[in-house]
């Protein structure tokens, strides 16, 4: 199998005034070209720490990140990143945050607008390119982060509870979106959340973690064919049994 991203025996400690805290463990995986690998855990099992350094955002470890074939020292445009609130600048419309996200790049201004209006328009904010963020919903809000987190066609787009502020109609909606994005860009994608029906909804495989320091528990595929159906006892079977992982089961 052909391989995009490759860890091996990744380990990550802080160090505290009084104490050094280890946050990751041995941690090797394999994600291929155009997969979309869900992590699963509880809160500090060390999810986001690990997505960070794949984006390159935190050097200081042990073991060894590498990204086709190159080492990972640092964040590339090959990798985009998407976080929990959208971040965008209140002072900026919805079309020049996206095309904030170009910033010294060296594309062409009229290339930028072409690719910013592409961007908006995949994910369903046309006619809303000229609102401030305090005009939109969250929802929307976090459609024009994926939109600046695509404008400059990364490979690999890391996804950090993206969806975790949103009330579950939204979630719902924009999971579906997420969906049709991964379906019709192709690129791949590792998305840390702790909802484990979304992660079925999403996921080829699931990588359940165990909490502090975090290690990978298991890895469960998903073979599913998309589009998902929450009702389909197959999706259920997948769902309980990642939940399994985390729920004690009762005496």
């Amino acid at each position: 199998m052909p391989v995009s991203l490759q860890l091996r025996k990744v380990s990550k400690t802080f160090d505290l005034p009084r104490e050094r805290l280890p946050v990751l463990d041995d941690i090797s995986l394999d994600v291929a070209p155009g997969e979309f690998v869900c992590i699963v855990g509880a809160s500090g099992c060390g999810k986001s720490t690990l997505l960070r350094l794949i984006a390159g955002l935190d050097t200081q470890y042990s073991g060894s990140v590498v990204y086709e074939g190159q080492p990972v020292t640092g964040p590339d445009l090959s990798r985009g990143i998407i976080f929990q609130e959208h971040r965008l600048f209140p002072w900026l419309t919805v079309e020049q945050n996206v095309q904030l996200a170009f910033g010294a790049t060296p594309v062409p201004r009229a290339e930028q607008k072409e690719r910013v209006q592409e961007q908006i328009q995949r994910v369903g904010l046309a006619g809303f390119e000229k609102a401030w963020p305090h005009q939109i919903s969250g929802g929307m809000a976090q459609r024009a982060a994926i939109a600046r987190a695509l404008i400059n066609r990364p490979k690999l787009l890391l996804l950090d509870e993206p969806l975790g502020a949103l009330d579950a109609l939204t979630r719902l909606k924009l999971q579906q979106e997420l969906q049709r994005l991964w379906l019709d860009v192709g690129i791949t994608m590792i998305m840390v959340t702790h909802d484990i029906e979304e992660a079925v909804f999403l996921a080829d495989r699931i990588v359940a973690m165990s909490v502090r320091p975090g290690r990978i528990k298991r890895i469960v595929p998903v073979p599913l064919p998309h589009p998902r159906e929450r009702t389909e006892a197959r999706f259920n079977e997948i769902k309980h049994d990642v939940l399994e992982d985390f729920v004690a089961s009762p005496a």
